[in-house]
């Protein structure tokens, strides 16, 4: 066994589940899903690959539940005390999303790209159904309206918002090229100017 892989304990199955996907969140973030092989993720988890695969299937299985980890689970709540004016619940919502995102930066812009996994459907789906989740969270905890938010046209004007924000992080994260306080100043400005627009028409 390496210098750099855990030693293998005894856990119990929720926690060595847990210990698997933190890994592959980890590993998956540093390089390109065809360049993780399933021995370096049992690897870092200190498992045997039997064990990975008895937990996740496939490499592909265990991507998907980091997919779905990264995207869905998370879940969009703002403290009591932000106030209740749209720019406080604008800068709140903002303020989360790039918290939530430093959390795991690279992995976050490359599974939003579903980098190196090519056409799949069933990733596909996911991230389709992270946007919409997440349009609907930020919709309604900026004030927008629910009979609004039902609307498929509203949601697509939050789904382009998100996708803005998955680019706008992306330059952030990955390139370089913009600051967190610039990707912050983007991402309020536009949400404020969206959700007023839509306040007007409710």
């Amino acid at each position: 066994m390496s210098a750099s892989s855990p030693a293998r304990t005894r856990l119990e199955p929720d926690a060595r589940r847990e210990q698997i996907l933190t890994c592959a969140i980890e590993l998956f973030g540093e390089r390109p899903y065809a360049a993780v092989s399933t021995a370096e993720l049992a690897a870092a988890a200190g498992v045997t690959r039997g064990l990975l695969h008895h937990y996740f299937g496939t490499k592909r299985g265990l991507y998907v539940e980091v997919v779905r980890q990264m995207l869905l689970v998370p879940k969009l709540t703002l403290p009591d005390t932000i106030g209740t004016s749209l720019d406080a619940r604008v800068n709140a919502c903002v303020d989360w999303l790039l918290d939530m995102v430093s959390e795991h930066d690279t992995t976050f812009v490359a599974v939003v790209g579903a980098e190196g996994v090519g056409d799949d459907p069933e990733i596909e789906a996911l991230l389709a159904e992270a946007d919409d989740l997440a349009a609907r969270r930020v919709l309604r905890l900026v004030g927008v309206p629910q009979h609004l938010i039902d609307s498929p046209r509203v949601r697509g004007m939050g789904r382009a918002y998100g996708a803005m924000a998955k680019g706008a992080i992306r330059e952030w994260v990955r390139e370089g090229s913009l600051t967190r306080p610039e990707v912050h100043d983007i991402l309020a400005n536009t949400l404020r100017v969206l959700v007023a627009d839509l306040v007007v028409q409710s």
